[in-house]
């Protein structure tokens, strides 16, 4: 977002004088037709002489925050009119997601009730987002994991056109995307004929796309992580390219060829990978794609033209990344954060043959489009008046959620995604530390241990803002919340997964937490990374990471209350001596590739503590004496879910004369997750 001529100009003559401002912050300007000023004239050239330009404007991974996603959304919208209105690009635009356009939590479960569905027409579970991507003008998304959390079948009712409450809801009125997923044995899903005209393929799951752009057309591939079967529910999808990113480039190919074959060459890939480096390793893998559009990995692009949302400590890499594919001809790879935070814009020249040329790219024009009223006075962008009425809507009943008061902190609690999938967090203990109260409440024998995945920790509790003109994450100042409420449990533990009681080993144990932190490396966010109750470990990086049952040699130290279970790496006392653990349905049935299934463990003695099979299993293991709930939440959670374990724990322990005082501590301090060698 680009620079004010006549700012330029006074900052060259203050650079040349020696009296550069301290508190200059880039963020640019607009002249008054919302056009960048400071342009690249050499950029500007190669448009002007380039064959075909492309706006492409992009966004994904609203999966964090839900209360900055809810508040950011109108003014994201109006960043796209703005856009997709400008004078010399408008009319050019693609507009994609790359995908997590859903997620259950607040806004995933509110669009049932009754005020969202006077506006839209829907009451599935989901649509409301949706519903914002029709308005945006998406064109096609990738299929992302947090489709499909609560099963693809509730993904499928919340595509799909629905009419009824005084609406009609349309369903998605773009496909989604994943040449990677074979949909076929589902019945749920409309499948669309690959290569088809996107805008012809409302509702519908596909390969690949064509979309046709003031005659040109675009070839749309779609890509999901082949982690899929560990992180969501896939149910009857079949997912491939699980060999590694060039099994995955050898899925992914022959949508790019089938374009090619029917001649279109210019190419844009929809990758939901979570960690940019495996978009990146595919960029040069693959032979015909041209730009890449990454999402998962909430990576923040940017440069220092781009103004940051508010709290946000500076861009994590240039936008966008530019590499070579197995052709050697250019290849873009671009992601913003999430969150309706930010809109990405590559303005991008192509010749005469589809390659695409680089000389085209300014960075003024191209980068992270902030949701800030500043940033849409620039692009003169005014909200989209559907965003806005839904927006309202879904307000209206999230507003009543965080009104139901469950208990107290007098300090912030970190949730956020780089800290829950690294390193112990305060939010990551009370959480572990409610699931160990509430599985002792219910269980006929002792539990000892509480152990949860970082992943299903999905926001902060709290505010974390930087001050005005800083950029340094350090800087960030930190806001414990007036009250923990309904609201918070339903943004924070928004999969509610049910509590599961398992036996295990001390060897087990060991094997469990090597598995915990065998993906965990400078600059990684896995979500199998623990929190944990009951336990203290102390793991190194250096050691061998876990990839088969014992190979392990992370772990160095752990101890279950006083028991020593593991010195110098290695298991003291009976190797076979047991405890119990409390965790979560989702990792009890494998998720995120934990060992803890019944073929994983020795003698597992599973216990639900929820009833029957409303988490999903085929089977109906035993249940604990589920009348021993407490019983003073009931107006939101069920018996044995993790939000009402955490509800329980809040009315119980934490009332408004005795808050939650644990503060965040660095990773260098913390006491339950000792790191040798901390990584991030």
């Amino acid at each position: 977002m680009k620079k004010n001529k006549l700012l330029l100009i006074a900052l060259t003559l203050l650079f040349f004088y020696g009296c550069y401002p301290d508190d200059f912050v880039g963020g640019g300007g607009k002249d008054d037709d919302g056009d960048p000023t400071g342009v690249d004239p050499d950029a500007q050239q190669a448009l002007d002489e380039a064959d075909f330009v492309l706006q492409l404007l992009h966004y994904a991974d609203v999966d964090g925050n839900e209360e900055i996603a809810l508040d950011a959304v109108d003014e994201f919208s109006a960043l796209v009119n703005g856009l997709t209105n400008d004078s010399d690009y408008g009319s050019q635009t693609l507009m994609v997601s790359s995908g997590d356009i859903i997620i259950p939590g607040s806004r995933f479960f509110a669009a049932e009730q009754s005020a969202v569905r006077a506006v839209t027409g829907s009451n599935e579970p989901g649509h409301a987002d949706i519903a914002f991507a029709n308005a945006f003008g998406v064109v096609a998304s990738a299929l992302g994991n947090h489709e499909l959390d609560a099963g693809p079948g509730e993904f499928s009712d919340a595509i799909q056109a629905e009419a009824g409450g005084g609406a009609e809801f349309i369903g998605s009125a773009f496909p989604f995307l994943s040449a990677n997923v074979d949909f076929t044995l589902d019945e749920d899903f409309s499948i669309g004929t690959d290569g088809s005209e996107a805008s012809t393929m409302g509702t519908q799951v596909a390969k690949y796309a064509i979309a046709t752009i003031n005659g040109q057309q675009i070839g749309l591939v779609g890509a999901s992580t082949p982690t899929l079967p560990n992180i969501t529910s896939t149910g009857s999808l079949i997912v491939s390219g699980e060999g590694g990113t060039m099994d995955l480039a050898a899925e992914i190919q022959p949508a790019v060829d089938a374009l090619k074959g029917a001649g279109v060459n210019k190419i844009v890939l929809l990758a939901h990978m979570q960690q940019i480096a495996i978009e990146k390793e595919l960029a040069t893998l693959l032979d015909g794609v041209d730009i890449i559009v990454a999402g998962g990995s909430n990576t923040r692009m940017g440069d220092s033209d781009d103004s940051l949302f508010s709290g946000d400590g500076g861009f994590q890499e240039t936008y966008p990344f530019i590499t070579k594919d197995a052709s050697d001809n250019p290849t873009l790879v671009v992601n913003v954060d999430g969150d309706y935070k930010y809109l990405g814009r590559l303005v991008v020249g192509f010749d005469a043959h589809g390659v695409l040329d680089t000389n085209t790219l300014d960075e003024y024009l191209n980068g992270s489009y902030a949701s800030i009223s500043s940033v849409v006075s620039q692009v003169n962008g005014s909200p989209i008046s559907t965003v806005t009425t839904l927006q309202n809507a879904l307000n209206s009943v999230i507003d009543e959620q965080f009104s139901n008061v469950l208990g107290f902190s007098d300090v912030y609690l970190d949730g956020r995604r780089s800290q829950v999938r690294t390193q112990e967090t305060n939010l990551g203990n009370l959480t572990a530390d409610a699931n160990l109260w509430y599985a002792n409440l219910l269980s006929d024998e002792p539990v000892q241990i509480s152990l949860k995945n970082g992943g299903g920790i999905r926001t902060e509790i709290g505010t974390a803002v930087l001050p005005p003109g800083s950029t340094d994450p350090n800087d960030v100042e930190f806001t414990a919340p007036e009250n923990i409420s309904e609201g918070n449990l339903r943004a924070v533990l928004r999969f509610d997964n049910g509590l599961v009681r398992l036996t295990v080993t001390a060897a087990e144990l060991k094997d469990i937490l090597e598995h915990a932190v065998a993906a965990t490396e400078s600059g990684a966010t896995p979500g199998q990374f623990p929190q944990v109750a009951g336990l203290s470990f102390t793991f190194d990086t250096a050691g061998t990471p876990r990839t088969a049952q014992g190979n392990g040699t992370r772990i160095s130290e752990l101890s279950v209350g006083t028991d020593v279970v593991v010195s110098g790496g290695t298991i003291q006392g009976d190797a076979s001596r047991t405890f119990n653990l409390v965790t979560l349905n989702f990792l009890a049935n494998g998720g995120d590739a934990y060992p803890l299934t019944d073929a994983d463990l020795s003698a597992p003695n599973r216990v639900n503590f929820y009833e029957g099979t409303g988490f999903g299993e085929e089977i109906d293991y035993p249940d604990a004496n589920l009348g021993n709930d407490p019983g003073a939440n009931s107006s939101f959670s069920y018996t044995g879910g993790e939000q009402e374990a955490l509800a329980e724990y809040l009315i119980s322990q934490f009332p408004q004369s005795s808050p939650y005082m644990e503060s965040e501590t660095p990773a260098s301090a913390d006491t339950r997750i000792v790191q040798a060698n901390p990584v991030n």
